[in-house]
C-alpha cells in the first residue's frame, strides 16, 4: 500500500481481510510503498514517515501477524531501488507509456506535475517490488491486472537476455530430491522420454506432476520445468495475478469509500463517532417523512447492511422500509452496533501499538532485515548474469 494515512473500512473489506487469509496460506510480504508515494506527491514528502507508521499500526490492529508474514517499509530495503535501476536498462520506454493507468492517472491528477520519470517508471518499480522476491502470486483487483502483465513481460525479457544460472544442474538435482523418491523417479523417467524421444505427452505429465507438488518453492519448480527440455532455469519467475474479490463497501454517501470524498469510517474509529456518522447518513431521498415508504435499493444504508448484518435483519429492513414500518434511525441501529462490534478490538489494539513504539520499530526492523535477506540473493543473481560483481 502507498503511504496515504489512516486506513478506513474500504481498505479493510477490500484488501486487508484478504491479506489476513493469505498470510495463513502463503509466504507473504506486505510493505508500505513510500517510494511510490513520492511518484505523485514528491513536493510534499514531510509526512511520509509518520504516514507509513500509521499504516503499519492499522495493519497490525486489523490482525496482520509479523510472525506469519514479513512486514516492512519499502525504502528500508534499498535492493528495491537497485533492481529497479537494473531492470530500467532493458525496459523499452514504449512499454511504460502504454500502461493503461499512465494516461488515466495523468488526467485524474491533472493538478499535479506528473511529467517525471518517477511517475512514468512506477510500474517498473512495482515490477521490481515483486520480482525481487520471486513472487508467484500478487493479490490485486482487476484494474491492476495490466500491471501484473507488464511485470511478466519484464521478467520474460530479462530471462531471454540473461539465460541460465550458475550450478544449474546441481541445484536442479537438489530440487528433484525434494520431490521424494517416488515422484523423483517419475520425473526422471518423463525427462528421459522428452530428451530421447521428444515425447511431448511425457512433458505434460511431468508438468502436471510438478503442479501437484505444493510444498516446493517456485524457484525450484522453475528449475525443474526448465530441466525437462534442457533450457535452464528462469531467473525471474513470471508472477500471476491473484484476483481479490472486489469490495462492495460504499462510503457514507453511497459513493466509493474514499478519503478524498470525506465519506469514510476509519479503522479503530471511536464508537461515538461511528454512531454519529451512520446516523447522519443520507437515505432514500424519496422518503421525506417517517410515514413515507422507502426503497432499500436506493439507500446507501442498505448497501452497508448487506456487508454487516445477517439475513433476518435484511428481511426486517426490506419489509419495514417498504411499508414504513420502521424509520431510518431504527434501520441504522443494527448497522451501528455491527460496525462498532467489529471495530472495538481493532481500536483497542491500535491504541496499544500507538503507545508501544518500540514494538513497532522492532517489527519493522526485523521485517526489513528478513526482506533484505531474500532480496540480496535475487539481486546477486541478477548482478552476476548482467556482468556485475561484488566479489573482489
Amino acid at each position: 500500500m502507498r503511504a496515504s494515512g489512516q486506513l478506513h473500512l474500504g481498505h479493510y473489506h477490500g484488501v486487508i481481510k484478504n491479506w489476513l487469509q493469505l498470510q495463513n496460506e502463503y509466504e507473504c510480504f506486505f510493505f508500505v510503498a513510500d517510494w511510490h508515494g513520492l511518484t505523485t506527491h514528491y513536493e510534499n514528502p514531510q509526512n511520509f514517515s509518520q504516514l507509513s507508521i500509521d499504516i503499519v499500526i492499522d495493519w497490525l490492529a486489523a490482525g496482520l501477524n509479523p510472525n506469519q508474514a514479513t512486514i516492512f517499509i519499502q525504502s528500508w530495503v534499498p535492493e528495491h531501488a537497485e533492481l529497479h535501476l537494473l531492470l530500467s536498462m532493458i525496459t523499452p520506454v514504449a512499454w511504460l507509456e502504454r500502461v493503461p493507468t499512465y494516461k488515466d492517472q495523468q488526467a485524474k491528477l491533472s493538478q499535479l506535475d506528473l511529467a517525471t520519470y518517477g511517475f512514468l517508471g512506477y510500474p517498473l518499480l512495482q515490477a521490481a517490488d515483486v520480482l525481487l522476491y520471486k513472487g508467484n502470486m500478487v493479490p490485486v483487483g482487476e484494474d491492476q491486472v495490466p500491471h501484473i502483465e507488464f511485470m511478466r513481460e519484464v521478467a520474460r525479457r530479462f530471462n531471454f537476455l540473461y539465460g541460465r544460472e550458475a550450478d544449474f544442474e546441481q541445484k536442479t538435482e537438489a530440487a528433484i530430491k525434494k520431490l521424494g523418491k517416488r515422484n523423483g523417479d517419475f520425473y526422471r523417467q518423463y525427462r528421459k522420454k522428452i530428451q530421447e524421444q521428444g515425447d511431448m505427452a511425457a512433458k505434460e505429465l511431468a508438468e502436471a506432476l510438478l503442479d501437484e507438488q505444493k510444498n516446493i518453492p517456485l524457484v525450484d519448480r522453475e528449475r525443474l520445468v526448465g530441466y525437462l527440455t534442457g533450457s535452464g532455469k528462469i531467473l525471474l519467475p513470471e508472477p500471476q495475478a491473484l484476483l481479490t474479490p472486489s469490495s462492495k463497501l460504499p462510503g457514507l454517501d453511497g459513493q466509493k469509500m474514499s478519503k478524498s470524498y470525506g465519506n469514510t469510517i476509519a479503522l479503530g474509529e471511536e464508537a461515538s463517532v461511528i454512531e454519529h456518522k451512520i446516523k447522519i447518513m443520507p437515505t432514500d431521498p424519496a422518503r421525506i417523512r417517517r410515514t413515507d415508504p422507502g426503497e432499500p435499493d436506493k439507500c446507501p444504508v442498505w448497501a452497508l447492511h448487506q456487508i454487516y448484518t445477517d439475513n433476518s435483519v435484511h428481511a426486517w429492513v426490506q419489509s419495514g422500509c417498504r411499508t414504513a414500518g420502521i424509520g431510518c434511525l431504527e434501520c441504522k441501529r443494527p448497522l451501528i452496533d455491527a460496525i462498532s462490534v467489529e471495530q472495538a478490538p481493532m481500536r483497542e489494539r491500535r491504541l496499544e501499538y500507538q503507545k508501544d513504539t518500540q514494538t513497532i520499530k522492532s517489527i519493522l526492523h526485523d521485517g526489513a532485515e528478513a526482506a533484505r535477506s531474500v532480496a540480496r540473493d535475487t539481486l546477486s543473481e541478477v548482478q552476476e548474469v548482467m556482468g556485475l560483481t561484488n566479489s573482489w
